[in-house]
């Protein structure tokens, strides 16, 4: 246990200066470079998430083993997490009461492997690798869901023209805006895609370094990350797919109600 404490960062006062070192750096080439968009200036999202998430993780830190202890409170941080992680999606792709419509993506991606693997025993409804196995997956949801969502609805703007000219030819609402909005929504898969194709050689992810740490073995360690990755490709494939199919059939939207 104590060669595993020490290939640890320290909790110090160290590390804290290196934090807070970073996080003034990126939020000020951030600023010099004027990174934002038309809905947030990215230095100061840089800023407020990186305060956002020392808080979030002093309190996890916090319950967690209290959490832990009681399935009912186990399942209510798990449900949770999904409900943050469905306003989170939302909200990125519009600003608009269609947000909620994001539910659907991230959940129908993330929760049925999740369910999947409690019913087959890999992961104990009443273990502590619940929480951070429900995370990956429905943040995977999350990410992918944001990602589709913003490339699609930002795609049919510019290309309305296009949109319109389908419909022209003989195509409905629907077909017209997958046809234009599918090839870049698809992007969204990318970034999972290139880690897991390049896992081991160029990118050592969290779960095989945790395993490491954790005293697990090599080839344990690859097990779990592979079975990440894979679980990660499978929730972001349907979490891709439905927000596409509900920005074409025009339940998220980024029109602006009148009145």
């Amino acid at each position: 246990m104590t060669a595993v404490a020490s290939s640890l960062l320290p909790v110090d006062r160290t590390l804290g200066v290196v934090l807070v070192v970073l996080l003034v750096a990126a939020g000020g080439i951030a600023a010099y470079a004027r990174l934002a968009d038309q809905h947030e200036n990215y230095a100061r999202g840089i800023a407020t998430a990186g305060v956002r998430a020392a808080v979030q993780l002093a309190v996890v830190a916090t319950l967690i083993g209290w959490v832990v202890g009681h399935q009912a409170a186990l399942l209510g941080f798990v449900a949770l997490m999904y409900a943050v992680a469905s306003w989170t999606a939302g909200r990125r792709i519009t600003r608009n009461g269609t947000w909620r419509w994001a539910a659907v993506p991230v959940g129908a991606g993330a929760l049925p492997v999740l369910a999947l693997l409690v019913l087959t025993g890999l992961v104990p409804l009443d273990g502590i690798a619940l929480v951070p196995v429900a995370g990956i997956l429905i943040g995977g949801g999350l990410t992918a869901t944001v990602l589709g969502g913003r490339r699609a609805l930002e795609e049919l703007s510019g290309r309305a023209g296009e949109v319109e000219a389908a419909m022209a030819l003989g195509f409905t609402d629907r077909d017209a805006r997958l046809e234009i909005a599918r090839p870049a929504a698809s992007g969204a898969l990318v970034p999972g895609l290139d880690q897991t194709r390049t896992v081991g050689l160029v990118t050592l992810p969290g779960a095989f370094v945790g395993m490491l740490l954790g005293g697990a073995s090599p080839v344990q360690a690859g097990a779990v990350q592979l079975f990440v990755l894979i679980a990660l490709m499978a929730v972001q494939a349907v979490s891709v797919a439905l927000v596409l199919e509900l920005v074409a059939r025009g339940r998220i939207t980024r029109l602006v109600p009148e009145g």
